[in-house]
Parts: structure tokens; C-alpha cells; sequence
């Protein structure tokens, strides 16, 4: 942003290469008396990175494309996990409803449909056949009672929508919002009792780095009313994990192997900004929402399943069906929608705290190539409940342009230096012709066949 960019350009061999890409290509910088963010604002709001102490020493500037240190830790063991997941695999769900009301449905409707299956094996054939004829006489009473039920179901829907918070769009909403907060307090007690003997001093650079990060954004962002309302609290945890996530009360967990992964401020603040739209968003209460009314509507499906199949193996097996089909059918699509939800608000946020927008899709990419280089296998979308790497990144790359825009009307200084986008293509076309320069010359011909990458230049 000062205009001292340099190009983090990869140099070495090969394997040098490999080395840099596993750690997440950081190109994490270390310029001394240098400040992240300029006050090019209103008066009114002024940015929060500015030079400090830290542990001693000076923060140095972090500026995108840079070379140096993160000034975390002198080791830098990172481990790219199979799947990067920015946000808690249950997100704040109501714990008391997960562990005692949902089992208790399903037991419910698991005992009843049993006991009407094995009420119809003991009646006489004679009563089968009564029973037969009186429903086919009440067939239009049956078909009015259960058209009733239908109604009360789609009534039940339509009346408990809302619209979501900068969006704009309906949501679902069976939960009330200060009670499911209340119950998220459950959750952060038990993150903090599984992960307190991992927690970062506030001392410490990294916690340090994150809490600027996160006052930033909310402080450019205090406009909207569920930032503003909220206290923000910081959780560093010195886990290798690529992972990060913040409850609905504010609680927000960094994982050390998340700062170890990206390259630079902007990326880790387009992140957190990611994490922090799933709270505006109320995304937990929605996704809870969502499956508590699916769940209740599958107890009709449950009871039938059992009431129906011969025998228990049977009705097991269709049990199993039908919760694959709930959950590849609804729950997972609806949580890719959520991800992807929030990646365009968090950009929106990122972009109003003059975040360098570009880098974005600049992590996903560098995901995807790690994951590529340790050999990981690709997992289909629709068998996750996040988008792919590769999706997110392109799917950002088409909200770049509007971010930028709302950058532009923040008044934010204009940005400097070449896009990370293209630093990132240039960078993979060294690595290319480098390893193609190590191969050996009998498979010279045989690559002349093959086609080749056509990365744009400057």
C-alpha cells in the first residue's frame, strides 16, 4: 500500500519450490518502520495498523507480496490439512436439542412405526381386509386430514421467515436469536476446555496480529448493527490445523497453522472477514433452523419406513437411506450456499477495512495447490459441506470487481504495486519451465506433444 511492493518472486531449485508451496507460499513481509494502513479515511475513522511494540521489537509492515517473516514463530511446521473448513463442523448448534431432542424424536418415531407394523402382523386376515375396505371408504377424509397437516407445515415455514441481514434474502428462523446465543456460551466452554492448554498468550505476536486484524475490520465496519452490538474476543491456538472460526457471541478461534498458510495481512483479514459474515449472517441459527424443521418433517418419513419394511434389518437399511438423501440433498447444498454467502460479505467487509481484495482468491488457489502437491485426493463437491478450493477462487474472482468498487467509495487508498493474481500465475509458470528444465532429455520430444500453460504477462 506504500508503494514499496517488491515481487515474491520464487527463486531456487525445484525443490526449494515444493518447500515454500507446502508452507503455504508465504510471502509474508518484514519491513521495518513502514505502516500497514495509511489514513486515507474520513477523519472519523482512522486505521488501526500502525507501528507498535510487539514482544520488544516493532510490528513490521505487512504488505502483500513481500518477502519475510510473519513475526509468529521461528518454526514454521505447517500442515495443510485434507479440507480447509473456516467455520465449526456444528456451528454453535443448540447442544441441549443435538444431544437430547433430536436422539429422542428419532426414538419416537423408530418405536412407533415398529409398533404399528407389528400391530398389523397380528391382526386376523378377516380385520386386514375390514380395516382395508373402511380406509378406502375415508380415503378422502385420510387425504383431507393429511393435505391439514401439509398446510400446517408450509404455514409454519412462511410464518417463521426473515430477511437476512445485507442481503437481503428470506431465511428460516425457528430459534430465537438471544436464546441460541445463550446456548453458543455452552459451546465456547467446551472449545475452551478441550483447547485451553493451547491458547496464545495475548503477548504473544500472533494473538496480537489477529486482534488488529479483527478490531479493523470491526471498526470499519460499525456501521452494521450485529458488528457493532458484539464484543469481539481473540483466541489464538498454537495447533497446526489450517483453521479458523467465530461463534455467535463474538468468541473468535484462530488456529496458528491458519497465519502459517497465508501469504500476507489481506488474506488473513479477507478470512476473518469471512468468519465474521457468518455471525452477521446469523448463518448458525439459519443452518440450525433449516435442519431442526428438516428433521421434524423426516419423523413422517422414519415412522413410515419402519411401519412399512418387513424386517428390522430392513427398516435400518432404509433409515440409512434416507438420512443420505436429507443430508446430500439438503443439509450439505445448503452449506456450501451458506459458505458461499459468506465468502461475498466477508469480502464486502474485507473491502470497506481498504483490505487489498485481490489476494482473496489468491489463498484458495494457494489451498489448492498445496493440496495438489502433497498428493491429497479431490474429494467431489457435492460430497462436502464446503465449496471446492478451486470454485471459491473463481467465485471471488467474479465479486473482485464490486469489492474494489466499495473500496473505491471507502475512500481507500488506490493500491500499489502488481495484483497477487498475477504474481501467483507467474510464479506457477516458473515453477512449470523449472521443473520442465530438470527432466530428463529423452522425454524432450514427448513434451513438445503435450500442451502447454498459457499464463498471461505483464
Amino acid at each position: 500500500l506504500n508503494g514499496n511492493i517488491r515481487n515474491c518472486f520464487l527463486s531456487g531449485s525445484p525443490d526449494s519450490y515444493r518447500n515454500l508451496i507446502s508452507k503455504g507460499l508465504r510471502c509474508l513481509l518484514n519491513v521495518p518502520n513502514t505502516e500497514v494502513y495509511k489514513n486515507a479515511q474520513h477523519s472519523s475513522r482512522r486505521f488501526c495498523f500502525q507501528s507498535s511494540r510487539l514482544l520488544g521489537k516493532k510490528i513490521t509492515s505487512l504488505q502483500i507480496s513481500s518477502v519475510g517473516q510473519f513475526p509468529c514463530h521461528s518454526a514454521w511446521n505447517v500442515q495443510i490439512t485434507r479440507s480447509f473448513h473456516t467455520s465449526p463442523s456444528f456451528q454453535a448448534a443448540p447442544v441441549l436439542f443435538w444431544i437430547i431432542v433430536k436422539p429422542a424424536q428419532k426414538l419416537f418415531a423408530i418405536i412407533l412405526g415398529r409398533s404399528i407394523r407389528n400391530w398389523w402382523k397380528a391382526l386376523p386376515p378377516n380385520k386386514r381386509e375390514l380395516f382395508k375396505e373402511s380406509a378406502r371408504k375415508n380415503k378422502w377424509k385420510i387425504l383431507l386430514g393429511v393435505s391439514s397437516l401439509g398446510v400446517l407445515f408450509v404455514v409454519f415455514y412462511f410464518t417463521h421467515l426473515e430477511e437476512t441481514p445485507i442481503t437481503g434474502r428470506t431465511r428460516l428462523l425457528v430459534f430465537g436469536k438471544e436464546h441460541f446465543r445463550e446456548l453458543s456460551q455452552l459451546e465456547y466452554d467446551m472449545w475452551m476446555e478441550e483447547l485451553k492448554s493451547k491458547m496464545l498468550p495475548e503477548t504473544d505476536a500472533c494473538y496480537q496480529v489477529v486482534e488488529r486484524v479483527v478490531g479493523h475490520l470491526s471498526e470499519s465496519n460499525k456501521d452494521i448493527p450485529q458488528i457493532s452490538a458484539l464484543r469481539w474476543v481473540i483466541h489464538v491456538v498454537d495447533e497446526p490445523s489450517v483453521n479458523a472460526f467465530v461463534l455467535p457471541n463474538g468468541q473468535v478461534f484462530v488456529f496458528t497453522g491458519l497465519l502459517n498458510a497465508v501469504s500476507d495481512i489481506h488474506q488473513l483479514s479477507f478470512i476473518l472477514g469471512h468468519e465474521i459474515a457468518h455471525v452477521v449472517l446469523e448463518h448458525a441459527v439459519k443452518k440450525a433452523s433449516l435442519v431442526h424443521f428438516l428433521d421434524f418433517l423426516s419423523l413422517i418419513f422414519l415412522t413410515m419406513i419402519w411401519a412399512i419394511c418387513p424386517r428390522d434389518s430392513l427398516a435400518v437399511v432404509g433409515q440409512w437411506i434416507q438420512s443420505k438423501l436429507q443430508e446430500f440433498m439438503f443439509d450439505r447444498p445448503y452449506s456450501r450456499t451458506l459458505e458461499a454467502e459468506a465468502d461475498k460479505v466477508g469480502l464486502q467487509l474485507a473491502a470497506k477495512a481498504c483490505v487489498d481484495v485481490r489476494a482473496s482468491s489468491v489463498f484458495w488457489q494457494q489451498m489448492e495447490l498445496a493440496e495438489t502437491i502433497q498428493g491429497q485426493p479431490k474429494l467431489p463437491e457435492w460430497l462436502s459441506t464446503h465449496p471446492s478450493h478451486e470454485n471459491r477462487a473463481e467465485h471471488l474472482d467474479r465479486l473482485i470487481p464490486e469489492a474494489l468498487k466499495i473500496r473505491e467509495n471507502c475512500n481507500c487508498p488506490s493500491l500499489s504495486g502488481p495484483d497477487p493474481r498475477l504474481i501467483f500465475r507467474l510464479n506457477m509458470q516458473h515453477l512449470l519451465e523449472s521443473s520442465k528444465d530438470q527432466e530428463t532429455p529423452n522425454s524432450t520430444k514427448q513434451d513438445l506433444l503435450k500442451p502447454k500453460l498459457d499464463f498471461p504477462h505483464t
